[in-house]
């Protein structure tokens, strides 16, 4: 009886254990993906939907372990196999921790392959890639939500409640915390994730095509218009629609949104003939909208429209508790992608990114391990980091001055406290009255 046919990923730098596995593999029916490192092996999860890992442990560069750990967090539906010639206690109880089922040991009988395999791939696996499927979309997403603090297990909390319905959200935040991230969880982890996700900024595009883009335009509707087009409302149908940097919609386009939402139908440029429409709309701004509406450059009826639901991205200088596992995401990612390897960061680097008040957030994180990867050698110090994160104070109105200046003004601090008694201002400075007098001539 022939096993049902998977699709199932072996990684091992051994490429007569590669040819051995395969050939089994395929003997089975299964289908099978082969890779010589763990940098290979993630190109391959990232493009395919695999049933199955079975990886070697001991690995240049980046070992099995990484990868396990890497597979677990990212790709968690993936049951993992290792085949591994270097057994230890150590290593399997780590294997099993890490979410391993099965654990086989070099040499293996092509029978014992074939029992470990039946019993890490599910029963029910049918049903199960069918849902995998389904939710790719999600766990790829909400996986890249990264962090266990408060402020986002708030976040996480509200998309749980919003995602199967098609209530309209405005994510505010400001730039770099992730905005995209939270409106892409929504669509994706609920029942609408089949259906269209077509994301707007109205930020970067002209305020006379914009209304084209969103609404459609017909045949001839103005100069260069040669065809019908469909808008961005249309194309979502069914789907989500999210409107990034709201805030930067003219007040003319906030006038056509508004319709839009209250009528739930859409007119394009050109056009008498309206279209029913039936999606959900993701607002994200990081505009202070309020400030807006008293300025009257934002319409107020358009932001209650908007913000039915309301999801606040905490910036990162709130939640430093998650800064080590941001820190750990772009260092697998980097390291991968730069050096063929895993990157470590000593304690000191972490503190030194813990204590930064990180105005571009995320962003600005991701972009400074980035260049720390490509500057270290070994392994990540705080010598690779940029000056202007080393030299912070933990006590920011505190300028960076000269020892020569701080002394001054330290004198200057105590002659006041005395009255200026230079008796008692040497002998709290503990030195005497020439040497005082010689600095105050200084």
């Amino acid at each position: 009886m022939q096993l049902r046919k998977e699709n199932i990923l072996i990684v091992d730098d051994d490429l007569n254990i590669l040819e051995l596995l395969q050939r089994h593999l395929n003997s089975w029916d299964y289908h099978t993906y082969r890779a010589v490192s763990v940098k290979e092996a993630v190109s391959i999860l990232s493009d395919t939907q695999i049933d199955l890992l079975i990886t070697d442990l001991k690995m240049p560069q980046i070992d099995g372990f990484e990868l396990i750990k890497f597979v677990s967090e990212h790709y968690p539906q993936i049951p993992k196999l290792v085949v591994t010639g270097y057994p230890s206690v150590q290593d399997s109880l780590a294997a099993i921790k890490s979410g391993v089922l099965e654990y086989l040991t070099k040499p293996f009988t092509k029978a014992e392959l074939k029992e470990a395999i039946k019993k890490a791939i599910p029963k029910d696996l049918k049903e199960e890639k069918e849902q995998n499927q389904r939710s790719k979309n999600s766990e790829t997403v909400f996986n890249e939500i990264i962090g266990t603090s408060e402020k986002i297990s708030e976040v996480l909390q509200i998309i749980e409640r919003v995602k199967n319905n098609k209530a309209t959200v405005l994510v505010t935040g400001e730039s770099g915390t992730g905005k995209e991230l939270v409106a892409r969880a929504i669509h994706y982890s609920g029942k609408f994730a089949a259906a269209p996700f077509i994301a707007v900024n109205c930020g970067g595009i002209p305020e006379n095509l914009l209304e084209a883009e969103l609404f459609g335009y017909t045949k001839g509707a103005f100069t260069g218009a040669d065809k019908n087009r469909k808008g961005a409302f249309q194309a979502a149908q069914g789907g989500t629609l999210f409107l990034d940097e709201i805030g930067n919609a003219s007040l003319a386009v906030q006038v056509r949104l508004l319709r839009v939402l209250q009528e739930k139908e859409v007119v394009r440029i050109g056009s008498q003939v309206p279209e029913k429409i039936d999606l959900r709309v993701i607002a994200a701004t990081n505009s202070d909208l309020h400030e807006m509406i008293k300025k009257q450059t934002f319409r107020e009826d358009l932001y209650y429209r908007l913000s039915v639901v309301e999801i606040n991205v905490a910036p990162l200088r709130d939640r430093a508790a998650d800064i080590p596992l941001l820190i750990e995401k772009f260092l697998f990612k980097y390291g991968i992608e730069y050096k063929d390897r895993f990157i470590k960061i000593d304690h000191e680097a972490v503190e030194v990114l813990k204590r930064y008040q990180w105005p571009g957030n995320i962003r600005e994180l991701e972009n400074v391990i980035q260049r720390a990867v490509i500057m270290c050698d070994k392994n990540i110090t705080v010598a690779h980091l940029p000056d202007h994160l080393k030299y912070v104070l933990d006590f920011p109105e505190e300028a960076l001055t000269s020892l020569a200046v701080m002394e001054k003004n330290y004198i200057s601090k105590v002659l006041r406290a005395t009255g200026n008694n230079k008796t008692k201002a040497a002998e709290i400075l503990q030195i005497t009255r020439k040497t005082l007098r010689e600095k105050l001539k200084d």
